[in-house]
């Protein structure tokens, strides 16, 4: 395989790589993770996100919320009130990922290297 963060549906068919591939692309981008971090814990509206999730943009919030929507893991709900009320919530599919994704957290403290001593050659 390639050095590309793709597979073709034959490789896709024969090979684990491509699976983890694929659930990777599904979560890499830089807010991704933080947004499915809130959603998990109940119902967060957009401006709760803007606040909690420090220096992002409008603009790329908005594009990450659609994303993980297409992608099968936020549920967008608008209440028919004026001004309109839109809540977003970690579907069971992104509960779970998340779940095995934080799970990446011991192993990375187990495999960490230690940090380089100054007087080190």
């Amino acid at each position: 395989m390639s050095r590309r963060n793709a597979c073709s549906a034959e490789e896709a068919a024969s090979r684990e790589v491509c699976t983890v591939l694929d659930v990777l692309n599904r979560v890499s981008g830089k807010w991704s993770l933080g947004i499915l971090s809130e959603t998990t814990r109940g119902p967060v509206r957009f401006a709760e996100l803007e606040r909690s999730l420090n220096g992002i943009s409008r603009r790329i919030l908005t594009l990450t919320l659609r994303q993980l929507e297409e992608n099968g893991l936020l549920t967008r709900t608008v209440y028919p009130t004026v001004p309109p009320k839109v809540e977003y919530t970690a579907t069971d599919q992104a509960r779970e990922l998340y779940a095995q994704l934080t799970g990446l957290t011991a192993w990375a403290a187990r495999h960490s290297a230690p940090a380089p001593h100054a007087d080190a050659p």
